[in-house]
């Protein structure tokens, strides 16, 4: 029996290849510090190799969790939280080799990830990936003319697909998310798994002062405050809700904005064109240690994007308690159900979103019940209950079955593709 499969260790030692992690507050990097650190506490041993935020090698250990970071160049300033690892085979493979992990984990596609999964392959490990990926995250931030869009997604889908299709098992955060997978014809078993919420960090509490967290944040303490938390991007879609605040012209409402991204400017301005003033205001970054209390001192939580898999920051403004205002886009309507715990809106449709919000608005007196609605919605999802799903994964059948694309025994790239990344 291979070395990997001896079931007489409980303990078991997971490797997570991930192009992002701690300090970083997008959704694959508090995903994947869920997960290691969720591992961890449950007696595992748990190794993340990620690019480092320069070119030298750094190790670190951060709550039961040893984090390598491989040198990799950042493509500041175009794309600032992104860093790709030139030459990292020689220290995936010596990581490999010293940790010998049980399981493999990768969280994208990118160089790193392609990387540790032929390295991983070498030496016939199990390997999981979970996706986060949709073209559009990517596309919809370039700069390309609008009859290159889809010939754009179709090549990224079919890179995503070439590292994907030779992994034993694959994760996304929903039904929705895996029905999208199997669409682009995914050749390995697809399991949906929530990526989770912490529900003792996210919860509702009552003891939190509004007024004084809307004062930190120069929220107004007598209008309706509409809160969005997340990376201000095109696929976001904030520019939907900043008009849709123009055409509802009442001044009881205030639409906040909470996050960083390249579009925050051209939001900014947009704002001035239109004589918002305070109706909508930017927060900038909130500490993580302030979002709980943030969230609880708002009214609704707003999700205009229209390309989400899951949405971490609804599930943690739902844990808060809040009725949620969201696109009826993708993975969201999993989350909201119209007149339940907070309403839809068609994707991009500034006037519909504007009647919702006037509608959540005059609907004061329902607020307590979606509120509550919420709340129950988001109990299946706690980090406690993903975690379990993936010790339990890692040890199924599947995991230790050759891939499709194995058998086939085709070339994950070329020579030369490979000597590089």
């Amino acid at each position: 029996m291979l070395w990997w499969l001896r079931k007489e260790s409980k303990v078991m030692r997971t490797m997570i290849a991930s192009q992002t992690y701690y300090p970083e507050s997008n959704g694959q990097a508090v995903f994947t510090v869920q997960l290691a650190e969720g591992l961890a506490k449950r007696g595992h041993d748990v190794m993340v190799i990620v690019p480092a935020p320069g070119l030298q090698l750094v190790q670190q250990r951060r709550n039961g969790v040893e984090i390598v970071m491989v040198p990799a160049i950042s493509l500041s300033p175009w794309y600032a939280s992104v860093r790709v690892t030139p030459l990292p085979n020689k220290t995936v493979n010596h990581f490999l080799d010293v940790f010998r992990p049980h399981v493999v984990h990768i969280q994208d596609h990118y160089p790193l990830s392609r990387s540790v999964v032929r390295a991983a392959r070498r030496r016939y490990l199990p390997i999981m990936g979970t996706n986060h990926f949709m073209p559009e995250n990517l596309s919809r931030n370039m700069p390309l003319p609008a009859w290159s869009e889809k010939p754009a997604n179709y090549l990224l889908w079919k890179s995503m697909l070439s590292i994907y299709n030779r992994l034993n098992v694959v994760t996304t955060p929903t039904k929705t998310a895996a029905r999208l997978l199997q669409e682009q014809s995914i050749q390995v078993p697809v399991y949906p798994v929530s990526c989770g919420v912490d529900l003792n960090r996210f919860h509702s509490d009552e003891k939190i002062d509004r007024d004084i967290m809307r004062v930190k944040y120069d929220l107004s303490s007598d209008k309706v405050i509409f809160l969005f938390v997340g990376r201000i991007d095109r696929e976001k879609r904030l520019d939907v809700l900043i008009q849709a605040m123009s055409l509802l012209r009442r001044d009881d409402v205030q639409f906040a904005i909470a996050g960083k991204g390249m579009c925050r400017e051209a939001l900014q301005t947009q704002v001035r064109a239109k004589a918002l003033g305070d109706r909508v205001r930017f927060l900038g970054y909130v500490p993580s240690e302030d979002l709980p209390s943030l969230l609880n001192s708002v009214d609704i939580f707003a999700m205009p994007s229209e390309a989400e898999l899951q949405s971490i920051a609804t599930l943690e403004a739902m844990a808060c308690g809040l009725p949620v205002l969201a696109a009826n886009a993708y993975a969201l309507p999993e989350l909201v159900e119209n007149g339940v715990n907070g309403y839809l809106f068609r994707p991009g449709d500034a006037v519909d979103a504007a009647r919702r919000i006037a509608q959540l608005v005059a609907e004061r007196e329902r607020w307590p019940a979606m509120s509550a609605a919420s709340l129950e919605k988001v109990q299946p999802h706690s980090v406690g209950n993903s975690i379990l799903h993936y010790e339990q994964l890692y040890n199924s059948p599947a995991m230790h079955r050759a891939p499709i694309a194995e058998r086939l025994r085709r070339p994950l790239h070329s020579k030369r593709f490979n000597d590089f990344f």
